[in-house]
């Protein structure tokens, strides 16, 4: 298959694919859509960024045209789940662009936004919905929306609703909708408890994958500064940001107050930055997503709750300021670089109490990301060669630097941790909260290399009071001043060098 028209879509959607310069069908739009025309259940595996927006629109939206019947009032045809706020607004713009001319009507529902105008919205029946959980619940409440003529249903980053708690919000909803419909399901990976919701959910599924599990993207150079706390990662933050002045950098951060803070302090210093993250509202999120889109604004600090589905193509740099506390979430972070088949690159800041966390990626990735400046400790050997191919592997990059880990002593494997679900919510219920997974009770506190982490209660509603990752009265290392990789050239040098 080389073109759309092949693939069996027709000559109308083919030509609104054309003015929005999609010519030739990515790996997972050529594998689900043929399968999709079928009528056949799907579970696509794929990272964002590799077109599954299209992957299962275009086919839905093949099959609604030849069904001219309009949908009937306060009811949709075709309904498509997902974990936040900023992914279904994008989905929406998305497919709007591809329904263009023809006689379909998109709207969009999250939390944050007025229920009353979504209520009004709905009114007349709805072609294809797209939708958060938690406030699709609020509407069907209202009674102003009806599942019973959902003939086809998406979930869409499956993976992510479960890690946000929205398990008992899909069990809800799959109890509305028909038996019998088409359902498809898209996630970058592909854990037990996704298997078991596409046994729930699904029918005789055909699977389709087109990205191993941890696996970067493609053309994703990264690196690792090894530093002794957190006035290191910001003062070589500023460096970078400085040295790379035409860029566009994304900087993940843990919690909503650190990541506010970091915002404040360097939007004070002279830096072009805005803040994304649970507790501002949805228009703050809207605005700063445009500011940035838009070029108008350069840093746009985050936290995860912006990893997935936000498609800026021209992202030159992610930081991780924070190492996730789930290694899966690093590769959706490093995603949001190196799209439509840019280059990007990703430098992560790793602090001693935080070298677990960089194990447990490279073991996933099954890579040795490389050394920018600091000492890599004894601890973490090379991880055994997987299935990633990950540019900047194990590379340095001119800065006399070498990648560590060779030539070490052979360390006694450590038994593997079970996942520590951080998240942060996704979606609020009419009144800007964000919901987040819950953690379990009782949890006891863990004697391991994080020995500064915030503890359970801190949980998914990030507090503010999480304890700093240098804080056991060991001296501060000093940070070598090496920047990393450098791209757009010079810049002012003479900023503050307060710390966040």
């Amino acid at each position: 298959m080389t073109n759309f028209h092949e693939l069996g879509l027709a000559k109308q959607l083919v030509a609104n694919l054309s003015t929005l310069g999609y010519d030739t069908p990515t790996p997972i739009q050529a594998e689900a859509i043929p399968h999709l025309l079928q009528g056949r259940d799907l579970i696509g595996l794929a990272q964002t960024g590799t077109g599954k927006t299209a992957a299962f629109g275009l086919p839905l939206i093949e099959m609604l045209s030849k069904d001219p019947k309009r949908p009937d009032n306060r009811t949709t045809r075709t309904l498509i789940l997902a974990p936040t706020r900023e992914l279904v607004n994008q989905i929406a713009v998305n497919l709007k662009a591809y329904v263009r001319g023809m006689p379909l009507k998109v709207n969009s529902v999250v939390g944050g936004a007025s229920i009353n105008k979504q209520q009004q919205m709905l009114e007349k029946g709805t072609d294809i919905l797209v939708a958060t959980p938690g406030r699709l619940l609020d509407l069907i409440a209202r009674k102003a929306i009806g599942l019973t003529t959902v003939r086809y249903l998406v979930l869409d980053e499956a993976d992510q609703m479960l890690d946000l708690g929205f398990i008992h919000d899909l069990r809800k909803i799959s109890k509305m909708v028909p038996k019998k419909r088409q359902t498809l399901l898209f996630s970058a990976t592909m854990p037990k408890a996704i298997a078991e919701l596409a046994g729930d959910y699904l029918t005789d599924p055909i699977q389709v994958s087109v990205t191993p599990p941890g696996k970067a993207a493609d053309k994703v150079e990264q690196y690792v500064h090894f530093v002794g706390g957190k006035n290191d990662k910001t003062e070589l933050l500023k460096k970078t940001l400085t040295a790379n002045a035409g860029g566009r950098a994304i900087v993940f951060m843990r919690t909503k107050h650190t990541a506010e803070k970091l915002m404040k302090h360097l939007d004070q210093v002279g830096y072009s930055v805005a803040s994304i993250h649970g507790n501002k509202s949805q228009g703050q999120r809207e605005r700063a997503l445009k500011g940035f889109r838009d070029g108008e604004i350069q840093t746009l600090i985050a936290t995860d709750v912006a990893a997935r589905g936000i498609d800026i193509p021209d992202v030159t740099h992610v930081f991780n300021y924070d190492l996730p506390e789930v290694p899966d979430a690093y590769i959706h972070r490093i995603g949001r670089t190196a799209r439509a088949g840019r280059d990007g690159i990703a430098i992560a800041f790793c602090t001693s109490e935080e070298t677990g966390l960089l194990r447990d990626i490279e073991k996933l990735m099954g890579i040795e990301i490389a050394t920018a400046s600091g000492e890599r400790p004894e601890g973490l050997n090379r991880p055994a060669r997987g299935n990633n191919n990950s540019r900047g592997g194990n590379r340095g990059r001119g800065n006399g630097q070498p990648a560590g880990g060779e030539g070490r002593p052979q360390q006694r494997k450590r038994p593997a941790r079970k996942p520590f679900f951080q998240s942060e919510g996704g979606e609020g219920r009419g009144d800007g909260q964000e919901r987040g997974a819950q953690p379990q009770a009782n949890r006891p506190a863990r004697k391991d290399h994080r020995k500064g982490n915030a503890s359970a209660a801190h949980g998914a509603h990030e507090s503010g009071n999480q304890r700093s990752r240098n804080g056991h009265g060991r001296p501060a290392q000093k940070a070598s001043g090496n920047p990393g990789p450098v791209r757009f050239g010079g810049g002012n040098e003479g900023r503050s060098r307060r710390p966040a």
